[in-house]
């Protein structure tokens, strides 16, 4: 199934309140960023700290137009918690970081402007 994630694509189909509860969608910070030469499409691995009761979990990102691991370290970011790890590669990713892309369609993170509680859930 292909998503189309430009500016241009029209709406989803409408959902239900309670169906987007379902989505688990919190804040973490990222401790530590390696490189993923074995991806398809160049990308980073996070380690991002969800605070005491979701812990840290492990996920790749295509986030390496914008980003240096240096700048990544210590960033607070958005990502689904609540979907099945998924193997990329010889990686397990165990969350969905959550960006946009822009006009030449790379992708900026998603992330609170102001510092919040590691864990803390979309509101």
């Amino acid at each position: 199934m292909h998503m189309d994630f430009s500016p241009a694509a029209p709406a989803c189909d409408e959902i239900a309140f309670d169906d987007f509860l379902k989505v688990d969608i919190r804040v973490g910070t990222i401790t530590r960023v390696e490189p993923f030469p074995e991806a398809r499409k160049p990308a980073f691995k996070l380690w991002i700290d969800f605070g005491l009761t979701i812990g840290e979990k492990k996920s790749s990102a295509q986030i390496t137009v914008h980003y240096s691991p240096e700048e990544l370290v210590g960033k607070q970011v958005a990502a689904v918690v609540n979907f099945p790890p998924r193997q990329i590669g010889p990686f397990m990713s165990e969350c969905l970081t959550l960006g946009f892309a822009d006009q030449a369609g790379a992708i900026v993170l998603f992330s609170p402007d102001q510092n919040v509680p590691n864990g803390s859930r979309l509101a």
